[in-house]
């Protein structure tokens, strides 16, 4: 046997036995993950370990065989782009799990309904819009109003928006190094299983991933080539600005690829001027643009961004400084309330395998003396100095960290390694996310919600008239679950508000779900008299709250139970549970 083809092999052993033997270590030491939504001390709570570990292997093998496909030299984008689609595919089955969706329903909601017009100027206003910003619920209430009021068209969307962001990781990458670094960092996204927990949802985590990302990509091309790529670089920044206001920090990095292309563009000056300058990753010339186009170009991008986010706020300006203030006083205090360690966020909701080639870029691009590594690493080191510790707050910065591993793994000279390390990584993380993480997901109690809403499609009723009840166990104001049972259900909703409910202020006033009880009853669910109508009743209580107040009682007399969704997981005070009653003398004819 060839000494090479025999070091080969070895090294595919050892990679294999430290694949599972971290697979198996983060298995033993699952109570050290601290995450809220998709610990591993819930997801393999009752998993052996047999089947993971074989999965695993059959996934290596099938990943090894895709990568060393032709596909992926000819068409990496193309690639790239529909194999993280058809992952995102797999998980559209997970139902929405954290009830902030309700907010960004609702808001979408309105602009299907009312318009554009409406949408933009009753933001803030008659639209609850907590400490949100309007891109991504107006992108989602585009899609209700063009295509119509279904989950499966938001998924949609949104695992288009990862897969994108996938293809930016492997364009940034291109643009600073080459092609390889680039498709690994995308490759790697899939060796983030906590990534595929976000993207069926109906939140603003993963469009906000994406305009960042595209932001930063967008302004390198802006600095490298000029022209149109300015204007809609800004349009870039403009979007990621709307998107959520915890992006505007991570902005940041444009000023850091600014500076580091002035830096290469000034060493081209004085290469041109016969000044030798010594650059051991020095791009072509077309890549590197001149100082003096540089400062132009970035200007431009300046001016443009400003004039547009400018008019903006100028037209919801009371109302931004208002969210702004709260931000500040309620949202950047909590941070620390609500974290996650980085235990959990780096080595198991992230691989651990990317999480050390990134930590190994490190001293490679500082030995290097890189400049070009500033820019990924930059958006790591303000969540580590910032001490930004939720994975859902942190996720925007997870293609900067597959591009700082790729470019660690750029140091393993042989190519088959280098797709085999990117196999495992992908193959074990895939498995977590597919069949630990989503039955997880689809176990938790929000799924009463989809599975009445998907029940009260089949019930022979024109409206479902829905009564939230409060809860002694949590402090969720019970309406916020009533636009989520909306969401799953395409009969007409008339919700009853307890007005009674008064917001609970020593006990919600530092809590993460404050944002329930500014809930504004919206005008589209308040009841009409339209003439004789045929009702189904939907009850929501919180599981363990059995009794009914007396009104509702006696409204039941007259009603029958029909359908009761009340699976739990335990693991929150928050357990919806729906009970669904039919007329009792339709019922009898």
């Amino acid at each position: 046997m060839p000494e090479s083809l025999f070091k080969k092999k070895w090294h595919i052993l050892s990679i294999t036995f430290c694949t599972l033997s971290a697979f198996l270590l983060l298995y033993i030491f699952r109570n050290s993950d601290d995450n809220r939504l998709t610990s591993w001390k819930w997801a393999f709570a009752d998993t052996e370990l047999l089947w993971p570990v074989l999965i695993i292997m059959a996934g290596i093998i099938f990943l090894y065989a895709l990568l060393n496909s032709p596909i992926t030299h000819q068409r990496p984008s193309l690639f790239l782009f529909s194999v993280s689609f058809a992952v995102c595919a797999v998980f559209w089955k997970v139902p929405e799990v954290i009830i902030d969706a309700s907010r960004y329903f609702t808001q979408a909601k309105h602009l299907e309904l009312y318009g554009i017009t409406y949408f933009f100027s009753e933001w803030g206003r008659d639209i609850y819009a907590w400490t949100d910003l309007p891109l991504v619920p107006f992108l989602y209430g585009l899609i209700f109003k063009i295509f119509g009021e279904a989950r499966a068209f938001i998924q949609v969307f949104t695992a288009i928006i990862f897969s994108g962001t996938v293809v930016l990781a492997y364009l940034i990458g291109k643009a600073l190094w080459d092609e390889e670094t680039g498709f690994f960092a995308g490759v790697l996204l899939w060796g983030i299983p906590y990534i595929f927990s976000q993207t069926p949802l109906m939140l603003v985590d993963v469009p906000t991933m994406f305009f960042l990302t595209l932001a930063i990509y967008m302004f390198i091309i802006a600095l490298q080539k000029g022209g149109i790529w300015v204007p809609l670089s800004a349009v870039s920044v403009f979007c990621t600005v709307f998107s959520k206001y915890s992006a505007w920090v991570m902005l940041s990095v444009l000023a850091v690829v600014f500076l580091v292309l002035l830096k290469q563009g000034s060493g081209r000056n004085r290469r041109g001027q016969g000044v030798m300058v010594h650059d051991a990753d020095a791009q072509t010339p077309e890549a590197v643009p001149d100082f003096r186009s540089c400062i132009y170009r970035g200007i431009a991008v300046v001016v443009i961004t400003g004039a547009l986010v400018g008019v903006a706020v100028y037209l919801k300006y009371d109302f931004i400084l208002g969210q702004m203030k709260f931000l500040r006083e309620y949202q950047a205090p909590g941070l620390g309330r609500w974290g996650e360690s980085f235990v959990s966020t780096f080595l198991y909701q992230i691989h651990p395998f990317i999480t050390i080639a990134a930590l190994y870029a490190v001293y490679y691009a500082v030995r290097k003396k890189d400049p070009k590594f500033l820019i990924i690493s930059w958006l790591v080191l303000l969540i580590v100095i910032l001490q930004i510790r939720r994975s859902r707050y942190v996720m925007v910065v997870f293609p900067m960290v597959t591009l700082m591993a790729s470019y660690g793994l750029q140091k393993i000279a042989s190519p088959e390694i280098r797709r085999y390390v990117a196999s495992c990584i992908a193959a074990v993380s895939l498995t977590v996310a597919m069949f630990a993480y989503m039955p997880l997901l689809q176990s938790m109690s929000l799924v009463n919600l989809k599975n009445a809403g998907i029940f009260l499609d089949s019930v022979d009723a024109e409206k479902v008239e829905v009564f939230a009840l409060p809860s002694e166990k949590s402090t969720v104001n019970s309406s916020v679950a009533v636009p989520i049972l909306d969401l799953y259900t395409g009969k007409d909703i008339l919700y009853h508000y307890d007005n009674s409910s008064s917001f609970p202020s020593e006990s919600i006033d530092t809590s993460p779900i404050r944002f329930t009880w500014g809930y504004k009853n919206p005008g589209y669910y308040i009841p009409t008299q339209n003439g004789p109508v045929s009702y189904t009743i939907a009850v929501i209580t919180n599981h363990g709250d059995d009794v009914l107040p007396g009104p509702i009682r006696e409204k039941l007399k007259r009603y029958e139970r029909i359908r009761v969704f009340e699976a739990t997981e335990g693991l929150f005070l928050y357990s919806p549970v729906v009970t669904v009653y039919s007329p009792a003398v339709e019922r009898k004819k």
